[in-house]
């Protein structure tokens, strides 16, 4: 089991970025694929993007593409989103969580949120001027 805790979020003006930060901890880590979600209110929550165990799989959003960048620290038990050009619909409340079978499709990991057994709180993005 793993236990996830989000960090780095805050109001930021479009255009402007973010890094948010996912500690982990539990045994489960080292072979489990993290992913970050989004949920806006009033809308279901949705993958964003996923990095398996070793980094060698990265997936992400079509909308994010090109601004979001994943990255995990293994030794420092972190995962990274960095967020440039932030937009106003980028907004909400983002969380990571952990899928220890490592689930893939094609071979890349999945942002199916079913996959996914533990979850952190979640940390508060705001993009507004």
């Amino acid at each position: 089991q793993l236990q996830l805790v989000e960090s780095g979020g805050g109001l930021v003006q479009p255009g402007g970025s973010l890094r948010l930060s996912c500690v982990a901890s539990g045994s489960s880590y080292e072979y489990s694929t993290i992913g970050w979600f989004r949920q806006a209110p009033g809308k279901e929550r949705e993958g964003i993007s996923c990095i398996d165990s070793s980094a060698a799989s990265k997936k992400y959003k079509d909308s994010v593409k090109g601004r979001f960048t994943i990255s995990r620290d293994n030794a420092k038990r972190i995962v990274y989103l960095q967020m440039n050009n932030l937009k106003p619909e980028d907004a909400g409340l983002y969380y990571c969580a952990g899928d220890p079978y490592s689930r893939t499709e094609w071979n890349i990991c999945t942002l199916r949120l079913q996959y996914y057994d533990d979850w952190g709180q979640g940390t508060q993005v705001t993009v507004s001027s």
